[in-house]
């Protein structure tokens, strides 16, 4: 998964894009179980656009979205907040979640 800049955010967001975006600190350490878990889905449902941000770089996506903790997935339909995960769980629970949004 790539990691986005504050410009390739407001672009997905701007485009009213489908997709997710996972939002993570590198000292938390479910941060990193669920970063595997995403690069999983990744290869799952590679068409489906992502991209994931380093929250202490933008802590106004934590405000914009209202990200009470880390992980966080945000799942966006045509450019609307569908969901915030915080709980990813399983591999399985999450491709159940965003297989969804491929239409």
């Amino acid at each position: 998964m790539e990691d986005w800049t504050r410009t390739d955010m407001e672009t997905f967001l701007a485009e009213k894009q489908t997709g997710y975006l996972y939002f993570y600190t590198p000292m938390c350490g479910t941060c990193q179980v669920a970063s595997k878990m995403l690069t999983v889905i990744e290869q799952l449902l590679p068409d489906l656009p992502s991209g994931k941000a380093d929250l202490n770089f933008l802590p106004e996506m934590a405000g914009r979205f209202e990200i009470e903790s880390v992980p966080c997935l945000i799942v966006l339909e045509n450019g609307e907040v569908q969901e915030k995960i915080y709980a990813f769980q399983s591999v399985p629970y999450l491709f159940g979640k965003l297989k969804e949004l491929k239409g």
